[in-house]
């Protein structure tokens, strides 16, 4: 983690280096560009989209690297993914249980292709896409309550 928080404030640096090059060379390559034209409208000597893309860059860089800083400080100590001398089974926490056998998730998967094809194509498609995810999911969560594997 130690070192993400690393990564994140050289990217955060990197990208607030970046802004500042980017802004004084646009500002010099415009100022130079509207001096040579005699005709020269009103223009911005700064070209900000790319300013504020730059800008909010670092800023997003900056944002993960103090959240990851304050996790790491509250954490308490090293977890067993960031320890060298850590094994498989210190880090092993119970993730859950998946049904290898379930067809439902590929039905689910159908009725949300559905869904967005719907939205491309036409608004019925989706209403159906709907109706069949309802479906999947409600027989995705009772799938051990009927049937082979009920409990």
């Amino acid at each position: 983690m130690r070192a993400n928080v690393i990564l994140f404030w050289i990217l955060a640096g990197f990208f607030l280096l970046s802004t500042v090059v980017y802004t004084v060379w646009s500002w010099i390559f415009n100022t130079q560009e509207l001096a040579t034209k005699s005709s020269a409208g009103p223009g911005a000597p700064i070209e900000w989209v790319g300013t504020v893309a730059l800008g909010l860059c670092a800023v997003l860089a900056a944002f993960i690297a103090f959240y990851l800083g304050r996790v790491q400080a509250a954490q308490g100590g090293v977890l067993p993914e960031d320890s060298v001398n850590a094994n498989i089974d210190d880090g092993d926490p119970e993730v859950g249980f998946y049904s290898p056998f379930s067809w439902w998730p590929i039905l689910l998967a159908a009725s949300a292709a559905l869904l967005f094809l719907g939205l491309a194509v036409g608004i019925w498609i989706s209403i159906i896409g709907v109706g069949i995810g309802v479906i999947t999911l409600v027989g995705w969560t009772y799938e051990y309550y009927r049937g082979f594997f009920a409990r």
